[in-house]
């Protein structure tokens, strides 16, 4: 399976890559390292918050918000995997690392390592995790927005927001599974 591939090869860069940066980085004068000078280093933050710094010191509504979330990715690329073309799958995959990447982190050690830094433009220091988050919904709003097969995911989206009731479901609600129920509904007029 491609996204389980991509959940390992990359969950494992971000977290070497977490592990290198916060046994290194420190070490260097000023903490960081620079790649391309004044646009690119490598410069070690402990980032207790989300994105930009936000929501500082929340680690439980982050890590809550995560299993929630993982909980819901996980079982819907699971169930409707066959229903997803790969594009849509692969970027469900990399904003699954990137949740599980940042999960571990704030999990055992109560922050977030991050050590990519645009110093150009002063953007926010981030991790493999973020990147990957940030590509793979990215990827998901392109994809959705300008292809077919994106329009075809969407509308899998708004069908299972919408939950409309199955043969199944209204059968149990209009008692046609040999119990004795009531009618509860307009739909079930005339059925009985």
């Amino acid at each position: 399976m491609l996204e389980l591939l991509i959940i390992v090869a990359i969950l494992i860069i971000d977290l070497v890559s977490k592990h290198i940066a916060a046994a290194w980085l420190p070490t260097l004068p000023g903490g960081s390292f620079p790649l391309i000078d004044g646009v690119f280093e490598l410069s070690y933050v402990e980032n207790r918050g989300a994105a930009f710094g936000m929501l500082q010191n929340a680690r439980w509504f982050f890590l809550v918000l995560t299993v929630i979330a993982l909980a819901v990715l996980g079982w819907f690329l699971i169930r409707y995997r066959r229903k997803m073309h790969v594009r849509v799958r692969i970027a469900i995959a990399l904003i699954i690392t990137g949740a599980v990447g940042n999960f571990v982190d704030r999990l055992f050690l109560g922050y977030v390592r991050d050590m990519f830094y645009f110093s150009l433009i002063n953007f926010a220091v981030f991790n493999v995790a973020d990147a990957a988050i940030t590509v793979g919904g990215i990827g998901l709003v392109v994809d959705s927005a300008f292809t077919k097969k994106g329009h075809e995911f969407i509308k899998l989206v708004d069908a299972l927001l919408e939950k409309k009731p199955s043969a199944e479901d209204k059968k149990a609600v209009c008692g046609e599974t040999g119990e004795e129920n009531e009618p509860e509904s307009a739909e079930c007029e005339g059925k009985q």
